[in-house]
């Protein structure tokens, strides 16, 4: 990719436009000393004379050439993508969709036949993310007091979202009893 930088070293060597050196460097893959055989085979870089210089500057010709950059920043930001405020408008959008998504499925908990909870996901995300070790304990510790926790909703409220709840409720239920010894039958180990 052809810079500014070398757009504008390139026009040092001669009077040539913005246009004419950037298709130059273009075409020689951004090397300049390839560009100035290039535009001097097409006769828009003359040898100087007396061994001097080139310049360019004439006042209505650095105007020309400043609309020309303009023109050339203009078109890299349109290749390099969307603009900032485009990019906080998807995520915005995005963020919105999130969140009403997040209110309209809940995170549940249950013990028994009883529900004793129903938080929008919105809420338990944040939750989550801003009370994470104190939530994350407090629902491990209500799997051995035998809640059980689901989601519901038109996103969450899955079959196999809930019956992955389940098996891990299920596990915590069978290490609890595990642990006071009981045997998977409802026998006592102790007896």
């Amino acid at each position: 990719m052809v810079t500014l930088e070398q757009v504008e070293k390139l026009r040092q060597y001669g009077d040539i436009t913005f246009d004419q050196a950037k298709m130059a460097l273009e075409e020689t893959n951004g090397d300049i000393l390839e560009a100035v055989i290039v535009l001097e085979k097409q006769g828009l870089l003359q040898e100087p004379q007396n061994g001097g210089y080139h310049s360019s500057k004439n006042e209505e010709k650095n105007q020309q050439n400043s609309l020309q950059r303009q023109k050339y920043e203009n078109e890299s930001d349109e290749d390099s993508g969307t603009s900032f405020s485009e990019l906080m408008k998807r995520f915005l959008n995005w963020a919105g969709q999130m969140i009403k998504k997040g209110n309209e499925n809940h995170f549940e908990v249950s013990k028994g036949d009883k529900k004793i909870m129903s938080i929008p996901t919105t809420i338990f995300a944040f939750f989550i993310i801003f009370m994470f070790w104190f939530i994350v304990p407090a629902i491990i510790i209500g799997l051995f007091f035998g809640y059980r926790y689901s989601f519901t909703g038109p996103d969450l409220g899955k079959k196999n979202i809930n019956d992955a709840m389940d098996s891990v409720a299920d596990a915590a239920e069978k290490i609890k009893k595990d642990m006071k010894g009981d045997k998977p039958n409802g026998e006592d180990f102790n007896n």
